[in-house]
């Protein structure tokens, strides 16, 4: 199966460096130049975690200039990310989130004790194992080891 082909899911760290330039940037954009567009899937859950983290920057930005990022920059990158889900770029995916959130449950007793895993990237986690997908694009190196070791495919 061609790279063209494969439905891959997203977590935040990807989007990130997709809409903000960052020192991985260039090897998300290539990633995405290769023709993965349109077959990489976000949830709801993920949208809401990039939007609030982009404003969260804003706030540590306004607390200190040496932090975080502009208002206008932040602004900037939801509205990239709202123009790319209309081109669909990215898919939107509906989940059942009683279900999602079994998933993560038992994801969590398993994983979380031995290692240190955070909330989002078990739920992003049990996302990805909900769709029966099984992909996964991250720049975070302890969400990859978290999906590596439940058998799933990390592309970066």
């Amino acid at each position: 199966m061609g790279r063209s082909s494969l439905r891959c899911f997203t977590d935040t760290s990807f989007l990130c460096a997709l809409f903000r330039e960052q020192d991985n940037s260039a090897e998300a954009d290539e990633l995405m130049a290769t023709g993965l567009t349109g077959n990489v899937v976000v949830s709801s859950l993920v949208l809401w975690e990039f939007r609030q983290s982009a404003r969260f920057q804003v706030y540590r930005h306004s607390k200190d200039r040496t932090k975080g990022f502009s208002k206008r920059e932040a602004d900037h990158m939801i509205s990239a990310l709202a123009k790319n889900l209309d081109a669909r770029g990215l898919l939107l995916e509906s989940v059942e989130w009683p279900d999602v959130h079994s998933l993560a449950e038992s994801l969590s007793a398993k994983n979380t004790m031995t290692g240190g895993h955070r909330p989002m990237d078990i739920l992003h986690l049990a996302t990805v194992k909900h769709l029966r997908l099984t992909h996964f694009l991250t720049f975070d190196a302890n969400q990859k080891k978290l999906v590596e070791a439940e058998g799933l495919v990390v592309l970066l």
